[in-house]
């Protein structure tokens, strides 16, 4: 045991997910972390596809952690399968002049240039790569051709890789799908920062009244809240339309509000679709940024996720982090660890407007129901965090270099 190792994690560009994380990895003493970006396109500031909207965001991205920008060849501020498209990752693996050679490389993703690129360059090198993704199994259907050459792809890429990194159950069985039981997996959460969620929320309480204010909203009524792009795969249509479905009678105001936070696509199709309701009760706020979510989930009885596919969704961490119950569809990768039916909130099949619509009378049975749903899915993501992170990227790089003790 030397009582340090060399970490470099490669990575297309600076998310604000992330951050939090590494910066908390950066806090390790025997763990000396080195960031490679392959592009800065999200610090300057960026277009986001999915938003439809101009994206800075106004959480810290680089602070707290060591980070280094790669040579570019090719990067139009998008990620792709080669783009950001960078050189020089061999060169930086094996170290400068008075420099020692990584230990360990840890490379997010496997479907791009760059990512097989470093992951090629550290086997070179003789360094231990350890992969971490949010793939799972349940996907578009593909032809059997596609199969066959998906398996061919895993057959060769698993020579390059000594370790993967679960980030849920759905994960895990993806990399057993593909991997086999014989390569080392290491749970690591996928999870946000439970601390600055759970601290943002408290402190949004006393703004609430401002909020409701802004929104034209009765604090008497329950809100419903989604939180998410306007895209077709997160299924906003069936949430406005369960929406109408809550309505007493023909005519009659559903009793519960609408809020919906975020921009794209769909947007003003979306918006014609809650008109045709002829309700008031629904409230398009337009995109806002990080720091902005935690005053919208205060003011929430109930958070809501109806995506087809959807790899994880991080904003239900953040949520359950306000003590607030959520409603999933089971497209959701997030689901088998974070929600289960009738716990923490609910379930749907997804794109069953009516089980969406029991699911919200449910949960919006009383006052109490969706409160304690809510208090015991703030229990549950506690024990889903950054240090069960950290406790698992220290058993992995412990077996795969021998460098540190778990």
């Amino acid at each position: 045991m030397t009582g340090k190792v060399k970490l470099a994690y490669v990575v297309s560009h600076p998310i604000q997910y992330q951050a939090p994380l590494l910066r908390r990895i950066a806090q390790e003493p025997d763990i000396d972390l080195t960031v490679f970006f392959g592009s800065d396109f999200s610090v300057r500031g960026y277009k986001d596809e999915g938003f439809g909207v101009d994206v800075k965001w106004d959480v810290p991205l680089l602070e707290g952690y060591r980070h280094e920008f790669l040579p570019v060849l090719r990067d139009n501020a998008t990620v792709g399968v080669a783009t950001p498209l960078n050189y020089g990752i061999l060169k930086r693996l094996r170290g400068g002049r008075g420099e020692s050679p990584f230990d360990l490389l840890w490379v997010h993703g496997y479907a791009t240039v760059n990512s097989l690129h470093a992951m090629l360059a550290a086997k070179s090198l003789g360094i231990p790569v350890l992969l971490r993704g949010d793939m799972w199994l349940k996907d578009r259907p593909r032809s059997k051709s596609k199969l066959a050459a998906k398996a061919l792809f895993f057959h060769a890429l698993k020579n390059l890789v000594d370790g993967v990194l679960p980030v849920g159950t759905l994960n895990a069985e993806y990399w057993s799908h593909h991997f086999g039981n014989d390569l080392p997996q290491f749970l690591m959460p996928y999870a946000v920062d439970n601390d600055y969620f759970q601290q943002r929320s408290r402190e949004a309480e006393q703004g609430r009244g401002r909020l409701l204010k802004e929104l034209n909203l009765d604090p008497s009524r329950p809100v419903i809240l989604f939180a998410s792009k306007l895209q077709t795969r997160k299924r906003c249509t069936d949430l406005i339309a369960a929406y109408n479905n809550l309505s007493p009678a023909p005519g009659v105001e559903p009793h519960p509000y609408l809020v919906i936070v975020g921009d794209g696509e769909e947007r003003a199709a979306l918006e014609r679709q809650a008109a045709e309701t002829g309700f008031s009760g629904v409230r398009f706020c337009g995109f806002r940024n990080q720091s902005e979510l935690p005053a919208f989930f205060d003011i929430a009885s109930v958070f809501v996720l109806p995506s087809r596919h959807e790899p994880w969704g991080l904003i239900v961490n953040e949520v359950m982090n306000a003590g607030r119950a959520v409603i999933l569809s089971d497209d959701c990768g997030c689901q088998p660890d974070l929600i289960s039916d009738g716990v923490e909130g609910c379930v749907f099949p997804v794109g069953d407007v009516e089980a969406l619509t029991a699911a919200l009378r449910t949960v919006l049975a009383t006052p109490e129901t969706a409160a304690q749903m809510g208090q015991r899915g703030l229990e549950r993501i506690r024990t889903w965090s950054f240090e069960e992170d950290i406790h698992s990227l220290r058993q992995a790089i412990a077996q795969l270099t021998r460098k540190i003790v778990a």
